[in-house]
């Protein structure tokens, strides 16, 4: 097993919003895909990289809620994660906690809160 996660959703109650938030903060176009029952914006990663979407289900009895608590994604901040989370208030998230280092040398993380509500990570060497 090459990695313990092999894919996450960060669920969108207003998808568009969403897209605009997170293509922003990462400086990236996302790709979209319409599949009937839920829609996915690709974020960006290479086929040999963990890969993740955002996500709006018309179902909602399928439980993709936006969530502020419970488990944490953390996306890759890059060389340094100060440069996409200066991003984050600017489109229209929270900084919840900055930039903190581990120690030890295990590098940095921050959290912000997204336009839906979801409490996500970053997290980089430096």
């Amino acid at each position: 097993m090459a990695h313990a996660i092999s894919w996450f959703e960060i669920p969108a109650n207003n998808f568009d919003r969403a897209m605009k938030f997170y293509g922003a903060v990462l400086e990236a176009d996302l790709q979209t895909e319409d599949r009937g029952t839920r829609v996915l914006a690709y974020l960006p990663a290479s086929r040999d990289e963990v890969g993740g979407a955002i996500v709006h289900v018309h179902d909602e009895s399928l439980g993709y809620k936006p969530a502020h608590s419970g488990s944490v994604v953390y996306l890759n901040g890059g060389d340094d994660l100060s440069v996409p989370l200066a991003r984050v208030e600017a489109a229209g998230g929270k900084i919840l906690i900055p930039k903190t280092d581990l120690g030890q040398g295990f590098g940095y993380i921050a959290f912000f809160e997204d336009t839906e509500g979801n409490r996500v990570g970053f997290y980089s060497m430096s």
